[in-house]
């Protein structure tokens, strides 16, 4: 079965790190992109992080210097790290896995041509 389990959501302090995996079945994980999304309830979903078969990744301006997405392709799991966290990071987020065709660049699009499947979705709420 096709499924893209996330975890590690929860309640984080501002200033300090927020850390989510996603662990993927039902697809030969090293051929595919991977990536995160983020939506805020009225707010247009967001692509946050991509990293492609190759390992390059790809970041949204608004996390880009303060965040690490990475794959273990032998475990089929996807994390990501969001360092110097601000109340602007709160939002659920969805990991995602592209089309086997489609690079960071399409799956940041968002569309149904470029990802495969979503995650559920994991709740990050920045508060003291």
């Amino acid at each position: 079965d096709v499924q893209l389990q996330a975890s590690g959501g929860g309640l984080v302090q501002p200033g300090k790190s927020l850390r989510l995996s996603c662990a993927v079945s039902g697809f030969t994980f090293a051929d595919h992109s991977v990536g995160w999304f983020r939506q805020v309830p009225g707010k247009e979903r967001e692509a946050v992080a991509c990293i492609n078969r190759g390992a390059s990744a790809l970041y949204a301006d608004s996390v880009k210097g303060r965040s690490t997405i990475s794959r273990d392709n032998a475990k089929n799991t996807l994390t990501l790290q969001v360092n110097n966290t601000t109340h602007e990071d709160t939002a659920v987020y969805y990991c995602v896995i592209g089309h086997r065709n489609r690079g960071c660049l399409w799956v940041f699009r968002g569309t149904s041509q470029d990802i495969a499947d979503w995650g559920q979705g994991t709740q990050v709420t920045v508060s003291s």
